[in-house]
């Protein structure tokens, strides 16, 4: 739970009476959680993500519905949720219960656990969003390669791993040179160095992307950009690098590059439903156990810090019942 008062913030693993948990019309037995970027950043409190004290973190869970006065949903169904403002404004995924409108969850696939779920999370839901993005305009395989910025963190593991299952040739992008196994692991033909698109470049490059997935923001997304080729298409995520684009114009005009936010909070239901949908027919679970790292609740604290400095590969889990 965070807290803040007159001397700040402060977080602690807390036992609560269930009867203080928020309204809502669904109550859900928490199996799984995991630590997204945004949930360091509450819990560190090194950007104010969180809108309203006390707060339970957690933009993601997935586990079993225990009481219901919702149409959709009744005891007994396995279900997810990612976003919806969640762990920001209403309690989240890190802690053994919930409670939460209805409206917000989705039904887990058959094939995957909660567990499994919690490995993709927002981060794999955000990928399968971003993938979604770049079929319905048009990019195909043929086309040529896609670009994967931040390919070692969660969004960009899953969005190699969904890119190179659709027939795309993958080049990753990543600071992390000793991953570069894991990468071409989960499916990424080529990998590059990070410090080649992170530095301020020029309005117009060589022509090589067919498409792009940025998780990073700032230089790297203006880079990415200048180097899609004609009618390309990238799919904006993230601003790990930074919230800036200090970019041109001229990709946008002058080769018809179409820039797409890509949002995974506020999604409606049906762009939800379907990227769980592609993420549980061309998501190779077995690939989740390289991607995906577990913690006890207890160590969540800790490991968002981590996070935020860069050190986690891929995705945590949290184990909320340990």
């Amino acid at each position: 739970m965070i807290e803040k008062g007159d001397a700040g913030q402060t977080v602690a693993l807390t036992e609560l009476d269930e009867a203080k948990l928020p309204d809502g019309d669904v109550s859900i037995d928490v199996e799984y959680s995991t630590l997204n970027y945004k949930d360091g950043l509450a819990i560190t409190g090194r950007s104010p993500v969180v809108r309203a004290f006390p707060m339970v973190p957690g933009i993601d869970l997935a586990g079993v519905v225990t009481e219901s006065a919702h149409a959709d949903w009744k005891q007994g169904d396995r279900v997810v949720l990612n976003g919806w403002g969640v762990g920001e404004k209403h309690w989240g995924g890190l802690a053994q219960r919930a409670r939460l409108n209805g409206d917000w969850l989705v039904s887990l696939p058959e094939n995957f656990t909660t567990r499994q779920a919690m490995a993709i999370g927002t981060a794999g839901y955000t990928a399968s969003l971003c993938v979604d993005a770049l079929l319905d305009r048009g990019v195909h395989p043929e086309q040529g390669e896609v670009l994967v910025t931040g390919a070692t963190g969660g969004v960009g593991s899953i969005a190699v791993a969904l890119l190179a299952k659709a027939g795309f040739t993958v080049a990753a992008a990543t600071g992390k040179a000793a991953e570069a196994g894991y990468l071409q692991g989960l499916g990424a033909a080529t990998v590059l160095d990070r410090a080649d698109l992170a530095a301020a470049g020029k309005p117009m490059q060589k022509e090589r992307w067919a498409g792009v997935v940025d998780s990073v923001g700032s230089h790297t997304l203006a880079n990415a950009c200048a180097q899609t080729r004609y009618g390309g298409t990238v799919a904006a995520c993230g601003l790990a690098q930074g919230m800036d684009f200090p970019a041109s114009v001229a990709p946008f005009i002058l080769r018809g590059v179409s820039l797409i936010g890509v949002d995974s909070v506020m999604a409606p239901r049906e762009r939800r439903v379907a990227a769980w949908a592609r993420l549980s027919r061309d998501l190779d679970v077995s690939a989740l156990d390289a991607i995906a790292q577990e913690i006890a609740l207890g160590d969540a604290v800790a490991a968002a810090g981590r996070l935020l400095d860069g050190t986690v590969r891929g995705r945590i889990v949290v184990d909320v019942n340990r």
